[in-house]
């Protein structure tokens, strides 16, 4: 009587046991899983308060020299190298605009999230006046002074910086940055894989 009541209760407390350990490690996975998953929406507001961060700033200087040939072709057979030099600091900014995104550009799978970027651009090209200087004015005594010279030697140099800005790759940099933000954004919301296509 005495062995069959201590094996009630060593079952019952075997039972007990299991039941917590069961409780113990099922429990907090439940508790995770049953947490509400993250909707596009609310992804979508966090993204487009990241919009005005995501951009990349290039400074680029460059010698801009515009020749100023003779409007008269009677002037033409005589020497003259009419010219000014200018020595351009250039500011070009580039970014993604992330504002443009759809919740249609975002697709939640589980852990995992896809992006579909607008594609980088860039947002401003200008130069530094401060910094910026004509260095040379050439003109012969008999040449009218051209008034628009210097200003379309500035408008030549920032189209020229804005090249070089690009051909340096300031577009991919800008794309890389956004990648970079939304990715750590998404690991914050709990993501754990992030892909990003082109639109």
């Amino acid at each position: 009587m005495f062995k069959h009541r201590l094996a009630n209760v060593i079952l019952s407390l075997g039972l007990v046991f299991a039941l917590g350990l069961v409780l113990g490690i099922g429990f907090p996975r439940w508790r995770r899983n049953s947490n509400p998953p993250v909707n596009t929406a609310i992804i979508l507001k966090q993204v487009q308060t990241l919009s005005e961060l995501v951009t990349v700033k290039y400074v680029l200087e460059k010698v801009e020299v515009l020749q100023d040939p003779p409007q008269n072709p009677l002037l033409a057979v005589l020497p003259d190298d009419t010219h000014v030099t200018l020595i351009a600091h250039g500011i070009i900014k580039a970014g993604v605009d992330l504002s443009q995104i759809k919740s249609s550009d975002i697709q939640v799978s589980g852990k995992k999230i896809t992006f579909r970027l607008p594609r980088a651009q860039i947002t401003d090209a200008y130069l530094d006046d401060k910094l910026t200087q004509v260095v040379e004015r050439n003109k012969k005594f008999w040449r009218p002074l051209n008034k628009d010279l210097e200003q379309t030697a500035r408008q030549n140099a920032v189209d020229d910086i804005r090249r070089a800005a690009r051909t340096h790759g300031i577009l991919k940099e800008a794309e890389e940055r956004a990648q970079a933000l939304l990715t750590h954004l998404c690991h914050q919301l709990g993501f754990e894989n992030v892909e990003f296509k082109k639109q």
